[in-house]
């Protein structure tokens, strides 16, 4: 208590001064005489200059603030439309496995891609069934545009698949509507060639592409790809066509394996 005494000691003239200006603001905002009118009006106007630049400061802060907010509203819906987007696609995708499963007799099994690329010397995609759903080594794969490869490494519960843009991927087809037989294997993009064509073997731009039925993987007429082009091979008796595949191997969400083909007969 005695600090206190001493400080308004000490400081007295201070705080009278302090009392008499509010005294005097008090009573000069209390009084409704026209000068005392003009004085508030001045002295508005100077408070409003000198409080500017804090509140276009506060306003500043809050317009950063919002901002920041309608940027983490605007990333929410960006995600969420992605994810309506993604699973229309899946839902696309699983649609044209069922349709394409109900067109063809075939004992098939479904598989989800759970990675590209498994082995670093191999183009290949990893599935997530195996052995306990009846997978075995050497059987084909396909999507609903056609071929993509054959299970080359079978697991319990997953499967490594060869696909056809690996460089040591061969795979015999047939070109309709004229018949001719020949090897196919990977080029570059989407794009395989096909070898070993007679030299008088009538190819058009436009063909369909098949597997042939030579191998014992591959059941004939599977869908494989077109033909957009047809050259002479120099120095050879022989044809090359080069094929577009159907099956965007990039983007393979769902696929089927061929467990074995059904025989319509009876």
């Amino acid at each position: 208590m005695r600090k206190i005494y001493l400080a308004l000691l000490k400081y007295k003239d201070h705080f009278i001064i302090l009392i008499a200006v509010t005294l005097s603001i008090s009573l000069l905002f209390r009084n409704d005489a026209t000068d005392i009118h003009i004085i508030r009006g001045k002295f508005s106007d100077r408070f409003s200059m000198i409080s500017f630049p804090f509140a276009w400061i506060k306003s500043m802060t809050q317009l950063e603030k919002e901002t920041q907010l309608l940027r983490e509203k605007n990333m929410q819906l960006s995600l969420q439309l992605e994810s309506m987007i993604n699973a229309n696609n899946e839902y696309d995708s699983l649609r044209e496995l069922l349709e394409f499963k109900q067109e063809h007799k075939l004992e098939l099994l479904s598989a989800k891609v759970v990675n590209m690329g498994a082995s670093s010397n191999l183009s290949s995609i990893t599935l997530d069934i195996g052995s306990e759903q009846g997978v075995q080594m050497d059987q084909a794969v396909l999507a609903p545009e056609g071929v993509i490869g054959k299970t080359v490494v079978v697991g319990k519960r997953s499967s490594v698949v060869q696909i056809l843009n690996d460089v040591n991927y061969r795979l015999s087809v047939r070109i309709l509507p004229s018949g001719n037989t020949g090897i196919l294997r990977y080029l570059t993009g989407d794009v395989c060639e096909i070898r070993e064509l007679q030299k008088n073997a009538k190819i058009s731009i436009g063909d369909k592409v098949v597997t042939s039925g030579f191998s014992k993987i591959y059941p004939k007429n599977l869908p494989v790809g077109e033909v957009v082009q047809v050259m002479d091979e120099l120095g050879s008796f022989q044809k090359v066509a080069k094929v577009r595949i159907k099956s965007n191997l990039g983007a393979l969400l769902h696929v089927f394996i061929i467990i074995e083909e059904i025989d319509e007969v009876g």
